[in-house]
Parts: C-alpha cells; structure tokens; sequence
C-alpha cells in the first residue's frame, strides 16, 4: 500500500490500518487523526507536520522515521518503536507512551505535557523538551541521555536511570505556581549524571543515587535529600 492509497482510503472513512508495511512512506502534512497503526512498519518513514491525534501505534515501528512538527496529541503508543526517529519540535500532550523505545532519538522542542512514558527507553537520547511538563517518566531508561537545558518541572522521575546523564541548566524543581508539583527523583539513579547548575528547587530526591553526579553551582534549596547517597558517597540521613 502507497501513501495514495492510505489518503484515498482515510478519505472514504477508513481508519484501520494495523499490520501494514510501509517503510520509507511520505505522508507529509496529512491530516491521519483517529487512525489505527498498530503492528504496522513504519521504518524510515518522513511523517513531517502530519496530524495523528487520537491515533493508534500500539507496537508500531517508526524506526528511524522523520516526524519533526507532527502531532500525537493523545495518541496511544505503548512499546512502540521510535528508535533513532527525529520527532523535533513535535506534539505528544496526553499520549500515551509506556514502554516505547525512544533510544538515541531526537527530541528537541517536544511537548510532553502530561504525557506517560513511564518504563520508556531513552537512552543517548536527545531529550531537551520545552516548557514545564509533568510528564510521566516513572522507572524510564535515560541512560546517557542529553538532558541539558530541558524543561521538566513537575516530572514524575521517581525510579528512573539517569545514569551519566547530561542535564546541564536543567529545570527539574518546582515551578513558580504555587500549586506546582514538585518534580519527584524518589530512588532516581543518578550515578555519574551531571547536574552542574540545574535547578532541583523543591525536588524529591529521597533515596537517590547521586554518588560520583557533579553538582556544581546545582541549586538544591528546599530539596529533599532524606535517605540519599551523596556525590562522595555519603548516605544522607
């Protein structure tokens, strides 16, 4: 099946198109809402500017595809593959992402807000999103992920692998609403990580592992650090 066929079908009213082959299709700016591409191969795909809110890609794989500017508002994409994608500046409020292979993907710009990426792999990923977030990172994989200068106030961290992460100038405290959420780093691993002046104001790091993770010019007021392992390897009472 060609992008031809996809459009004239979508057109028509169809929505199913699980377990198809399409790599290397080109759907650019296309407007494929609502659509179901679940199991399908989308490997190499250019999907730029195109709209897949509601859609479906549970177990889809998007290898290596271009979806820089498209929109998955509220998508849902458990163990989905985006591994190497290029996804800048894209649109994922409220999708659903648990489990999803994200590895060594490029993710400037991204909107995660409230989206679930619980149990994701992000490892070497470039994971710079915009803005606060809340997102749902809970026992994700951002091993080595370039985290510096994201926006991430208010994450939920708890359990994740941030080992040797870059996270220079990042914004991982609470932000300035005074009914922000803290961003929760509750038993994060953040071994090695560099953390040289982000902003943890507020955050939970209760239990963390923060031994050999350089803290410098880090600001750490009214952080919580019960339990913690210090970067010289003190437990924190």
């Amino acid at each position: 099946m060609d992008a031809g066929e996809i459009l004239d079908r979508y057109r028509r009213g169809d929505r199913a198109f699980s377990g198809l082959r399409l790599i290397e299709v080109e759907l650019l700016q296309a407007d494929l809402s609502g659509a179901d591409f679940s199991h399908s191969d989308l490997r190499q795909a250019r999907l730029g500017r195109t709209h897949f809110r509601q859609s479906t890609f549970a177990q889809t794989d998007l290898s290596e595809a271009l979806l820089w500017g498209a929109d998955f508002t509220a998508a849902q994409c458990p163990q989905a593959q985006f591994r190497d994608a290029d996804l800048s500046g894209s649109v994922f409020v409220r999708a659903q992402l648990s489990q999803a292979n994200l590895i060594k993907a490029i993710l400037c710009g991204v909107n995660f807000q409230d989206a679930n990426l619980s149990e994701a792999l992000l490892i070497d990923a470039d994971f710079r999103p915009s803005s606060d977030q809340q997102t749902n990172l809970i026992g994700a994989n951002l091993q080595r992920a370039d985290l510096s200068y994201a926006h991430l106030n208010g994450a939920q961290l708890a359990q994740a692998n941030l080992s040797e992460a870059r996270l220079c100038r990042a914004q991982l405290g609470q932000s300035a609403r005074p009914d922000a959420p803290r961003t929760d780093l509750s038993g994060a691993n953040l071994q090695g990580a560099d953390l040289s002046y982000a902003d943890l104001t507020g955050a939970i790091l209760c239990r963390a592992n923060l031994q050999g993770a350089d803290l410098t010019g880090a600001i750490l007021a009214q952080a919580d650090l019960t339990g913690a392992t210090l970067p010289n390897g003190t437990l924190q009472p």
